[in-house]
Parts: C-alpha cells; sequence; structure tokens
C-alpha cells in the first residue's frame, strides 16, 4: 500500500492539515488500514523534502494546510496512469514459514497448514459477514470500503486455495525426504546468489 502516492493524491483534490488528509484516506479505503498521525506528518515532510508538496496558510485553530505542488500532481497523474509492480521475490510471511517448516527434521507440516487453514477460513468467514457501518449504504464511501473488503475476501480466498494445493503437493513427498539437516559446509561471506526463479521474475 503506497500511503506516499494516496496522501499526494488527496492533496490534489485540494489543501489539508493532518488530521483532515488522515480522515479522507480512512473515508477512501474504508478504515481497512488506520494511519496514525505520526505517520501522516512524517509521509509529509519526505514529500516536502521532494518538493512534491508545500506548507501553505494556517487557520485560526493552527491548522496547517498542506498543499501539492505541480511536481506532486505530476506524480499523481504517473502512479494512477502505471499498474502496481510485485516484487521479484516474495516476502509473505506464511509462504516463508510453510518453506522453512517443510525442511525441518520432525516438524508436522500438515499441522501446521491445518492451523493456518482454519485461521484463514475464521478470517474469510468475518469478511463475508462484514457489513458497511456507515450512514449512507450507496454512497462512494461504502462503495470504496466494499472495494478493500472484496479484495481481503479473494486475498483470503486465494490463500486457502494455495493452502489445499501446498497440504496436496506435500503429501507426494515423504516427510523424510524433506528435511535438511544443517549443512557442515562453511558459507562464503557476500550475499548469496539470488535464486533462478527470483531471477526470472524480475
Amino acid at each position: 500500500m503506497s500511503v506516499r502516492q494516496s496522501l499526494l493524491a488527496i492533496l490534489d483534490q485540494g489543501p489539508c492539515y493532518g488530521y483532515q488528509l488522515r480522515a479522507e484516506f480512512d473515508r477512501r479505503t474504508g478504515s481497512t488500514w488506520p494511519l496514525n498521525v505520526g505517520q501522516i506528518y512524517n509521509t509529509l515532510d519526505r514529500l516536502e523534502r521532494d518538493g512534491l508538496v508545500a506548507k501553505g496558510e494556517v487557520d485560526e485553530q493552527g491548522h496547517v494546510y498542506w498543499e501539492i505542488t505541480d511536481a506532486g500532481s505530476s506524480e499523481v497523474r504517473a502512479w494512477l496512469a502505471s499498474p502496481v509492480e510485485r516484487s521479484g521475490g516474495t516476502r509473505d510471511e506464511l509462504a516463508i514459514k510453510l518453506a522453512v517448516a517443510a525442511t525441518l527434521p520432525g516438524v508436522d507440516v500438515t499441522e501446521v497448514i491445518q492451523t493456518q487453514r482454519a485461521a484463514s477460513l475464521r478470517q474469510l468467514q468475518e469478511l463475508n459477514r462484514a457489513k458497511y457501518a456507515g450512514s449512507d449504504p450507496d454512497g462512494p464511501e461504502e462503495l470504496a470500503w466494499s472495494l478493500v473488503v472484496d479484495s481481503m475476501i479473494f486475498a483470503a480466498e486465494a490463500e486457502v486455495r494455495w493452502l489445499d494445493h501446498t497440504e496436496q503437493r506435500l503429501a507426494l513427498h515423504p516427510q523424510h525426504a524433506l528435511a535438511l539437516e544443517l549443512s557442515t559446509e562453511k558459507p562464503k561471506r557476500g550475499r548469496p546468489a539470488r535464486a533462478e526463479v527470483a531471477e526470472q521474475v524480475t
């Protein structure tokens, strides 16, 4: 999730102060990824440093209004016009956990998968039961909320399917064939070579 570009896109609609930006971000994402005010101001400081926003007027309550610059507006247009690029290698905690667990002697990976599947199915049920709590069930805020929740539902469904797939793949191998004992080979200093798959993805 790009907080930087999201805040810039909101500022492209008009000047805002910090708490106002947080409220606008919540409105437009269904409050599914709450930001703290410190994160907002840290991001604004970096955007100012990069010449994408500037401090504007201060109102009678002492709110400092931030304004987007021409360079900031250009960055918003470029962000909206470009696809989200996924990183080459995965840093997904669950994928790494199962990959490591599958190679540890004495670990029942099926049990690890079943525990995760139960948690993933609970989350999927909660998402499917979620109801919009706003005042206008047919308004733009409800639409924004539902788009985010739909994305989370699809991700949870994909995770359950991947867990099923992983369990089936592991069932094809005897447990002892997957175990990796600690290597006696001394690793060389420096960064290890990247896996071929990671190279192909990038």
